[in-house]
């Protein structure tokens, strides 16, 4: 028996919830979509840099944020889905305080940000546990997040909590 993600668990409540597909052009969009990565886990070797096609992308397993506060109300368990974070327009990519030789590395996502350049170019930094960190120079702002597999029940039966100091 594996002890990986169970995907027969999978499901949308009453067919009324849709998989997330956004798109961020505007450091504020990209807020959003960092708000909703949170936590989510990758393997390095779920990212791929596509130079010749200006992409970088993950596929991460996302916690279902938008999701918890229903299943906190139904007693229900907490929900990951599978996600695929896209960056067109990338340039270079770089890392700091990841392996890249470590293809089984296991990191989780804390957070995204934009740091404006010149003409709408700029880097964005994706900021993972442990001070990795990974940086995108970038013609411009164009990030998507599509959920590509249902839900399925997360292994951990509590949401993730990050204290504030």
């Amino acid at each position: 028996m594996s002890d990986g993600p169970r995907f027969e668990d999978a499901r949308f409540e009453d067919g009324g919830e849709q998989p997330l597909r956004l798109r961020a052009e505007a450091a504020e969009d990209l807020g959003i979509i960092s708000a909703l990565v949170q936590d989510a886990v990758t393997g390095r070797g779920d990212m791929a840099w596509l130079a010749k096609r200006h992409r970088f992308t993950l596929l991460l397993n996302r916690f279902r944020w938008e999701d918890a506060p229903a299943a906190e109300r139904q007693g229900r368990a907490f929900e990951r889905v599978r996600a695929l974070l896209s960056f067109d327009g990338a340039l270079r990519v770089r890392s700091e305080g990841i392996d890249p030789e470590d293809r089984e590395a296991v990191l989780s996502l804390l957070s995204i940000r934009f740091e404006p350049g010149a003409d709408g170019a700029g880097t964005v930094l994706l900021i993972f546990a442990g001070d990795g960190e990974i940086a995108i120079d970038v013609e411009c702002l164009d990030v998507t997040l599509a959920d590509v597999t249902r839900p399925y029940l997360a292994q951990a039966t509590r949401a993730p909590h990050h204290p504030t100091d």
